[in-house]
């Protein structure tokens, strides 16, 4: 379905080509805190840090609140929940976009405790470093050393309640640049032995580094200049995360130049129809799936890049999560 034209007007407008992320990255932070305010939430919120490789990562932890909803448990009591199930909740690990940026575990608060509430799911946000000030590698360590600890606390957890106890999934999930760090810890994780995620949740995720007039994507060319989201816009951004070319041609920036794809874990990717960066996430999925790996991929019509900020009862919200539902129970 096409776009009507008022709202073409409205994203060519949010489309300025004259707007320098580079230059105005602080401001951008401000103008993305301001669109999506923080509030103390009703709900259950848990802000924790995180000892990972000697340094103390924020999190912020959220409990599904609305089991009866999607599970058929009316009048539930959430606090028995897991005593109930028979096995406790699975943990989303779960990295927010922004262009490795822009973006914080506060603008991510909606987000986040809608995730656990649409998939019964403990979902646990990081705050991870951004550039320009902590350029590629830190943010990635971050999440990366975050997902480790968290791994081996599922493990001592089966360990300490008994080889018949069924254990927790650990799925790890993220949004645009977010969506890549997943992606690319999935990467890491096969090859070091650490760990291994259950599952991956990939929303229009950022897998590949050329985003000029050349990209072998038709999305960057269609999308790419008058839909909020530019090509000129994600330039800037990697340009602020990548110090030097070899990075930008490393697989740890973007995923789709691995040489080898598998033995990755069960992948759902989720592209928006008016994404720069659609083709790119879903060309990643058939890779996934070309090298053996159970692989979904489902593009959302008539969305935008960035729909996961929308309210949580718009169609393309419930879409994305019936989606995410059908993933998780398969």
């Amino acid at each position: 379905m096409a776009i009507e034209k008022p709202w073409k007007i409205i994203f060519k407008a949010l489309s300025n080509p004259n707007y320098s992320i580079k230059e105005n990255y602080e401001l951008h932070r401000k103008v993305i805190s301001a669109s999506r305010p923080y509030f103390k939430p009703f709900y259950k919120v848990y802000d924790r840090k995180i000892l990972a490789e000697h340094r103390n990562v924020p999190i912020r932890i959220f409990k599904p609140n609305n089991r009866a909803r999607y599970f058929g448990l009316a009048n539930s009591n959430n606090d028995n929940d897991e005593k109930k199930e028979g096995r406790p909740h699975d943990i989303i690990v779960f990295f927010h976009g922004g262009g490795w940026v822009t973006g914080n575990v506060n603008n991510y608060t909606g987000i986040c405790s809608n995730m656990a509430n649409q998939t019964n799911c403990i979902v646990i946000s990081v705050e991870y470093r951004l550039a320009p000030e902590h350029p590629f590698p830190a943010g990635l360590e971050d999440c990366y050393n975050v997902t480790k600890v968290i791994a081996s606390n599922i493990i001592k957890e089966v360990k300490e309640e008994g080889k018949l106890k069924e254990p927790r999934k650990l799925i790890i999930s993220g949004d645009s640049a977010g969506g890549n760090l997943a992606a690319v810890i999935s990467l890491l994780a096969r090859d070091s032995g650490d760990f291994m995620p259950d599952k991956q949740i990939l929303y229009y995720p950022s897998c590949y580094n050329d985003y000029s007039d050349n990209s072998p994507f038709e999305s960057v060319r269609l999308y790419g200049k008058d839909y909020i989201l530019t090509s000129k816009r994600i330039r800037e951004y990697m340009e602020l995360y990548v110090q030097s070319t070899e990075d930008l041609n490393s697989p740890l920036v973007a995923p789709l130049l691995a040489k080898d794809f598998t033995n990755q874990p069960d992948t759902l990717i989720i592209t928006a129809e008016y994404d720069p960066l659609r083709d790119e996430g879903e060309a990643y999925g058939l890779e996934l799936a070309k090298a053996g790996n159970n692989v979904q991929v489902k593009r959302i019509p008539d969305s935008l890049h960035g729909f996961l900020a929308l309210s949580k009862n718009s169609e393309i919200v419930e879409t994305c999560y019936q989606y995410v539902r059908e993933f998780l129970t398969n």
